[in-house]
């Protein structure tokens, strides 16, 4: 069998880490297996889905490596859902509802009054023909419930081993609203088997309703498929993410300068037994993922976590891989510079800077006038990979300075900064007439 997955975000907002992180445990599934990723825009809420939205996701999806195979619209797939939910009127599963809002929530309390559980009681199955037909003249419009079979609803799940669901203790879910809109569900298991979807990959907090899902899927004939449900996210203070999710959108993470492989190792690590390490590739990542490596406690979403991946990710990157990214920002002064500072970066646009104490101009700090006196008079002549050393030397020699007293200072009348990169590799690039001139006072 060959695996499919898919990803089914709604266009109704940015993608947050918690979409990613089921996008991306879907995507490295599939290719792990040698499967393919079904990308299904969840437009069906006509009003609230913008285009603006849609392209943000495949502008995000595309941005972190997750790239799709097949990709799919539900708004153009209305003709199949009404087809499927004659098929189950027909069978007397998808069954009228008339029920006001208000009506079911005193019919709830009324229920949890008495000790029962807050299910709702079917009184619609008894409705005449002749009742019906005076709730329509009132004005009202029915809601659809899918009539559950009331059993033990079982399967292995890739996450959490074996689970049950007794549909019992669960109201029929309605999968068609009164202005019939078709809600989350029925769409879902009808593209399911149109798409021959083969594993359904999602938070732990969907396993109840997949115990209504299958059933569904049974009613529809269509073969059902696996399931994995995982832990959800919680912040470092073991606080769910529900409430801040708004501020990590992958938008904002894109501007505030994180890298996409520090992005996708984060959200495809945390809560495994795999270390927090940057992945060589997003395929790599793919290739290393198991079920079997998942705990089973909430993934702990820390940005510190996620700051250290960015900066090592950038640590290790070729000067290949960074140079256009340098050109854009006009900060590429060659390779021997860019291995020279890069362990200093903890985002990419640090390089400006970096390139700036290379470049000028750079306001020296002398807090001893005599003390650069002396280290300009000792200036070799030659600028090579020697000079630090040689100088430091020198400058030791004619002071008397050392340790930090020697070499604070001199970084202080070079860069402005105390500190940075290895002076060994800044100051031959820095050139002899600017250190001349910031060692003088001048802004250079």
């Amino acid at each position: 069998m060959s695996v499919k997955v898919r990803f089914a975000p709604s266009p109704t907002g940015r993608l947050h880490v918690g979409n990613v992180r089921t996008a991306l445990v879907n995507w490295m599934f599939a290719k792990g297996q040698g499967g393919s990723f079904v990308l299904r825009i969840d437009d069906t809420d006509l009003a609230r889905s913008t285009p603006e939205f849609e392209q943000g996701i495949e502008d995000d999806l595309t941005w972190l490596g997750l790239v799709w195979d097949e990709r799919y619209n539900q708004s153009k797939r209305f003709d199949r859902y009404e087809e499927a939910a004659a098929r189950l009127k027909a069978a007397g599963r998808l069954y009228a509802c008339y029920d006001t809002s208000e009506e079911l929530d005193r019919r709830r309390k009324v229920q949890l009054s008495r000790g029962l559980p807050p299910i709702y009681d079917r009184a619609a199955l008894a409705l005449t023909e002749a009742e019906k037909a005076a709730y329509e003249a009132e004005g009202r419009k029915p809601h659809w419930r899918f009539k559950l079979d009331g059993r033990r609803v079982a399967w292995e799940d890739l996450a959490r081993g074996h689970a049950e669901v007794d549909t019992t203790s669960m109201s029929d879910p309605v999968l068609i609203r009164e202005d019939g809109l078709f809600l989350y569900t029925l769409p879902s298991v009808v593209d399911d088997i149109d798409m021959a979807i083969t594993h359904v990959i999602r938070g732990e907090d969907h396993v109840t309703n997949t115990g209504a899902q299958i059933e569904i899927f049974e009613a529809l004939g269509g073969p059902t498929p696996a399931f994995a449900h995982m832990p959800l996210l919680v912040g470092a203070d073991g606080q769910a993410l529900s409430k801040r999710l708004g501020s990590l959108s992958i938008a904002e993470m894109r501007d505030q300068g994180y890298e996409p492989i520090a992005i996708t190792s984060h959200l495809g690590r945390i809560g495994t037994s795999d270390p927090l390490e940057v992945g060589a590739s997003i395929e790599a990542l793919g290739a290393g993922f198991s079920f079997s490596k998942m705990g089973r406690s909430p993934a702990r979403y820390d940005t510190a976590d996620l700051d250290r991946l960015n900066a090592q990710a950038l640590h290790g990157m070729d000067y290949a891989t960074a140079r256009p990214r340098l050109a854009e920002l006009d900060a590429d002064l060659g390779e021997t510079f860019w291995n020279g500072v890069r362990g200093n970066l903890q985002k990419f646009r640090d390089i400006i800077e970096m390139a700036a104490i290379v470049r000028g101009p750079v306001t020296p700090v002398i807090e001893d006038p005599a003390f650069a006196a002396a280290a300009l008079a000792v200036l070799p002549e030659m600028f090579d990979e020697t000079l630090w050393p040689v100088w430091t030397a020198a400058v030791k020699e004619a002071t008397g300075a050392k340790g930090k007293a020697l070499f604070m200072p001199l970084r202080m009348m070079i860069t402005g900064q105390a500190h940075g990169p290895d002076m060994a590799t800044l100051a031959p690039m820095i050139g002899r007439e600017r250190i001349v001139k910031r060692l003088g006072g001048e802004t250079a």
